[in-house]
């Protein structure tokens, strides 16, 4: 009985097993494929699915081999994205420039040699009718289309109020940052003040010559009246206004004035600005423009910069009076302290100035017109 019934039981047994369905081996079969691909991915993941296909090409059928090429090919895809992605250098980290736009309103306003005009203001110059708008006025009464330097003119503000004056008045604005001293209101002649301020210009315009611009910085307080590149040699590394003119350009006994300077960016010229800002701490109290006169022998000798001191018949000021207005491209108040007296002169000039225009030219070449003086500053 025992006997027999085991005999049954295999029978039956194999009766079960000759009869699974086509559709069980299908099942089975793709299972252990799939089985095989995960195993082949996991030891190899730079292997492709395709040699598992390959491999498997003369045991399957032409389903299998197709399921299995679909399912290569979408982890190969996948595969190639993902090692795309992981050996994808990170980017670099964008450093923030301490001086925020600067380069780029450098880069609009600069010429095709990259030289920018550069003038600096704080709230004080800028309200209406003040010093901005009669420097602003010279130009557009100015002769030989000096109105289109206006282009190339950067405007530096020191304080958010000038800032937002500049901006409805220009287009090249820059907001240069500082700590320690408020700008907003007049700075008196050789205050504390006056000279942080005096200083602070004078380390921008380094920086500028660090990026690789020319300069030619104005202070606001000087009308342009005609073009005065034409009377910057192309040999000077540095062009400088002069308060008192001796009648020889390149000679040291000169004596400058830094309201109107002309700087050509070279290694020379950068060398000769940290040698010049040096000099504040060398000749403590002094303001920039002594402790240029103070260097410029020992740096001209040193560095070889070759400085040409501007005509005062051409970029004059009150110190040294032009009177010929057939000839002057620039006139700088100078020699001359305290807003209200500026403007009080400045107007008087542009009064004149307006009224030379205007004339015929034979009136022009008569030598008619003459300043008003004296003024308060002005004789």
């Amino acid at each position: 009985m025992l006997g027999g019934g085991k005999m049954k039981g295999d029978a039956g047994g194999g009766g079960g097993s000759s009869s699974i369905s086509p559709m069980v081996s299908f099942v089975l079969g793709a299972a252990m494929a799939t089985v095989c691909v995960l195993f082949f991915m996991s030891a190899s993941p730079g292997r492709s699915l395709v040699d598992v296909v390959a491999w498997s090409h003369n045991n399957g059928t032409a389903a299998q081999h197709h399921h299995l090429r679909s399912v290569a090919d979408h982890a190969s895809d996948a595969a190639d994205n993902l090692s795309a992605v992981v050996a994808a250098p990170a980017p670099a980290p964008v450093q923030a420039s301490p001086y925020g736009d600067l380069e780029e309103v450098l880069a609009r306003a600069a010429t095709a040699d990259r030289t920018v005009i550069m003038t600096q203001i704080n709230a004080a110059w800028t309200k209406p009718g003040s010093l901005l708008d009669l420097f602003f006025e010279s130009f557009r009464t100015g002769e030989g289309g000096v109105a289109r330097l206006l282009d190339h003119l950067v405007i530096v503000t020191m304080d958010p109020a000038a800032y937002a004056g500049c901006q409805l008045v220009h287009r090249h604005c820059y907001f240069l940052r500082t700590t320690g001293v408020d700008y907003r209101g007049e700075k008196f002649f050789m205050s504390k003040d006056y000279l942080e301020m005096m200083w602070g210009r004078n380390k921008f315009q380094q920086t500028i010559l660090e990026l690789g611009y020319n300069f030619l910085f104005t202070d606001v307080d000087v009308m342009w009246f005609r073009d005065p590149f034409k009377h910057i040699s192309m040999g000077a590394d540095i062009a400088i206004s002069s308060d008192v003119f001796i009648g020889d350009p390149y000679s040291l006994g000169n004596f400058p004035n830094g309201g109107f300077l002309f700087v050509r960016s070279c290694n020379k010229t950068i060398e000769f600005y940290r040698h010049w800002q040096a000099g504040r701490y060398r000749f403590f109290g002094k303001h920039e423009q002594d402790v240029f006169n103070l260097i410029k022998h020992e740096m001209t000798d040193r560095l070889g910069v070759a400085i040409q001191f501007l005509d005062t018949t051409y970029i004059s000021g009150f110190c040294q009076l032009s009177r010929d207005l057939n000839k002057i491209c620039t006139l700088h108040a100078n020699c001359c302290v305290g807003l209200g007296a500026k403007l009080h002169d400045l107007r008087n000039v542009l009064d004149v100035w307006r009224n030379y225009t205007a004339a015929p030219v034979t009136d022009k070449r008569a030598g008619k017109f003459q300043w008003k003086v004296p003024g308060i500053c002005i004789h």
